[in-house]
């Protein structure tokens, strides 16, 4: 139970006294997997509170029709709020769209509401289609130490303007059977759009979801999943947590639901990597 109550005081922070490093310019990360179910949403969710709960300005960009993201945070996301969609289909900027998440005061969500599920078709018209959403990123006043785009689990034009707008790809892969499967998919089309839209895109982060340690088959996949992508993957994994299945439920992350549990430690010391590898690959580029 202390040791609990100790996890729970490190990841809320209560007195802003533990920082997690931020980077010396926004880092603009697309989490992205045309899997369902593989844990984007969730991912995207805790990662944004854990680093925002330390020190760094977050900004979440709801992208997938379905607004889980938006439900996670607790914004509002029903029909006649102004949305995702307004900017990529209207020119509204962003500023206006993003609404401040209650209780967290360094995080901010772009929500989506199921006009977005036109987008896609509307879009198919529109003059540089493709770039909509690294516009009205790149027009926000303020800076993000970190943007998240959660993507819809396709590869069609919002997923597209996710990867243009993005520097960073993070991919989450679920520890089961066939998790290596479509993959090849979504990294033909990385390279497609780095090829011809967004040269500086990059696959920088793998994080393994769903982690169940008393299976052979996780440690068969961690292990195939660490051979093909190396570094990339970071060294935290997310176990399977109830914990972590029923915070949305609740418009929270696990981070705020249940701040002991090893769902809510999991995700803050994969922020934590995050935070630190931004910080080391800088200074690599700039020594």
């Amino acid at each position: 139970m202390a040791m609990e109550a100790l996890r729970a005081v490190q990841i809320l922070n209560p007195s802003g006294e533990v920082t997690m490093p931020r980077p010396d310019r926004p880092r603009i990360m697309c989490v992205a997997n045309q899997k369902g179910g593989v844990g984007k949403t969730t991912t995207t969710v805790n990662l944004a509170v854990a680093l925002a709960l330390h020190g760094n300005r977050v900004l979440v960009v709801d992208l997938d029709p379905q607004g889980n993201a938006s439900t996670g945070l607790n914004v509002p996301h029903h029909a006649g709020i102004s949305d995702v969609y307004d900017c990529l289909i209207d020119n509204v900027p962003l500023a206006e769209v993003a609404q401040q998440v209650e209780g967290i005061p360094n995080l901010w969500c772009v929500p989506a509401t199921i006009d977005l599920a036109g987008a896609e078709i509307e879009l198919v018209s529109v003059v540089a289609r493709e770039s909509r959403l690294a516009r009205a990123i790149a027009g926000h006043p303020e800076p993000f130490d970190y943007v998240f785009i959660d993507c819809p689990p396709s590869l069609g034009l919002l997923t597209v303007n996710a990867l243009v707008a993005a520097r960073e790809v993070l991919i989450p892969i679920q520890c089961e059977y066939y998790a290596l499967e479509g993959l090849n998919q979504l990294i033909n089309n990385i390279n497609l759009v780095r090829q011809h839209l967004n040269p500086n895109l990059d696959v920088s982060t793998i994080i393994l979801t769903m982690y169940d340690r008393r299976t052979r088959l996780a440690d068969a996949v961690e292990q195939d999943v660490r051979n093909h992508f190396g570094d990339k993957v970071l060294q935290t994994v997310i176990p399977r947590n109830v914990r972590v299945s029923e915070a949305p439920s609740y418009g929270q992350s696990v981070m705020t639901y249940d701040p002991g549990s090893r769902g809510a430690t999991s995700y803050f010391e994969a922020a934590l990597e995050i935070a630190e590898r931004g910080v080391d690959k800088v200074a690599g580029h700039n020594a």
